[in-house]
């Protein structure tokens, strides 16, 4: 019997010690604060810490009070961190590099979107060709890039500005930036150029036909049906005037083209790729690139520069593009993102047609594996540019080069089958 006694204590000692175990392994909640609370502390924030902040900024007290008698907190948008939680995590590296390209550029979209801008240049024609005449941008680029960014001003644009970036700038991962924003947007209201009811824009803030960020509509927004006000909400000439404005600042250069569609020979090093490679464009021709349409490169280029672009390596299309095709990526910084707009603007042109190049099966590779495989080329000397699993041009070049280097057909993109040889 004292033996049985000693072994049920026995058991119930280890049963203590495994609950013990486990309660210590399993993480406790965070403590999160009702969304009641949570609104208190967002007004409190508010007065306390936004406040002071705008009034050193130069925002009266009476347009601070009226901007923010009837913001909300937007529960629903993404990437939120109240009070008393952890903010989201990083998103592990572990997703594909990116899906294959060509589903980005959807024939069926681009043939709607090139009719629709045929006709909206017809019946825009006086206000494009003074947008050309003042800002030297092509009226089909900037037509592209409305077509782009809010479906010619068709798309609905569902959020209250203000909601959104003082609910980012109060939780939200980045907070800084929002804030930064939400100050732009006060001097915005302050300018009397939108009212608050109006001033809508995305889940991010980017607001208006042009998808404008505050800070940007207060830097390139511009009057161009010269009413008083800039309005990217609802006045075309406004919206046009100022993508040119945007573009031009940026350092558009007036009668040079975004870029061309090319075949590049086998003999050609995909490796020269890059703008800090540029070359002029007579000598890239010197070298046996030409245009895949079979057209001459126009001789008002042959002396400007132009830099190889083969943003799928030798899987997908290849271009020469001139300094214009970076300028619009300082729209939307991504290779595809311009060459999206470039080929719009083309067919809205001139009746331009898809690429004659095909994207080929690229986009399977993990970021993880692209990031082991940069920090290789990174250890052999390579200047692979930011080491963050996406192959960017400094990483495709990088890669080409090693290629060669190692007796290998360089392809200027990754692989799974570089992976044991890297």
């Amino acid at each position: 019997m004292r033996v049985l006694l000693r072994l049920l204590n026995a058991w119930r000692h280890i049963q203590t010690m495994l609950l013990a175990i486990l309660l210590a392994l399993t993480p406790l909640p965070a403590f999160a604060a009702s969304k009641a609370e949570t609104e208190a502390q967002f007004r409190q924030w508010l007065q306390q810490d936004l406040w002071p902040e705008a009034q050193k900024a130069g925002i009266s007290a009476s347009a601070f009070k009226a901007a923010f008698a009837d913001v909300k907190l937007n529960w629903d948008l993404p990437d939120l961190a109240p009070p008393g939680t952890k903010p989201p995590n990083e998103q592990k590296q572990s997703q594909a590099e990116f899906s294959s390209p060509g589903a980005y550029f959807s024939e069926q979209r681009l043939q709607g979107l090139a009719a629709t801008g045929r006709s909206l240049a017809k019946t825009h024609a006086a206000t494009l060709r003074r947008i050309e005449k003042n800002y030297g941008v092509p009226g089909s680029v900037v037509l592209a890039i409305w077509g782009r960014e809010s479906g010619f001003g068709r798309a609905k644009i569902p959020h209250p500005v203000m909601d959104v970036l003082a609910t980012k700038a109060f939780m939200s991962s980045r907070p800084e930036l929002f804030r930064r924003e939400l100050i732009a947007a006060l001097h915005i209201l302050e300018s009397g150029d939108v009212r608050e009811a109006d001033m809508r824009g995305s889940w991010a803030g980017a607001m208006g036909q042009p998808q404008f960020l505050p800070s940007s509509f207060l830097q390139y927004a511009v009057d161009f049906d010269g009413d008083g006000r800039r309005d990217i909400w609802s006045s075309v000439p406004d919206v046009l005037g100022s993508i040119a404005h945007y573009l031009s600042e940026k350092g558009w250069q007036r009668g040079r083209d975004w870029g061309f569609e090319v075949s590049i020979p086998e003999g050609v090093s995909c490796a020269q790729e890059g703008p800090d490679l540029a070359k002029p464009i007579s000598a890239w021709a010197r070298d046996g690139i030409t245009r895949i349409s079979g057209k001459a490169f126009p001789s008002s280029e042959a002396s400007a520069s132009g830099m190889m672009l083969v943003p799928a390596g030798r899987h997908g299309p290849e271009f020469i593009v001139t300094p214009n095709f970076y300028v619009i990526k300082e729209y939307n910084n991504s290779d595809l993102y311009a060459l999206f707009i470039g080929n719009l603007a083309d067919r809205i042109s001139s009746g331009g047609g898809a690429f004659r190049g095909t994207w080929g099966d690229v986009g399977k590779m993990l970021r993880s594996e692209v990031l082991k495989m940069q920090k290789s080329l990174q250890a052999k000397g390579y200047d692979v540019g930011k080491a963050d699993g996406l192959a960017g041009y400094k990483t495709r070049r990088s890669l080409g080069d090693w290629q060669t280097r190692n007796g290998l057909a360089a392809t200027c993109f990754p692989d799974v089958s570089l992976k044991a040889k890297l």
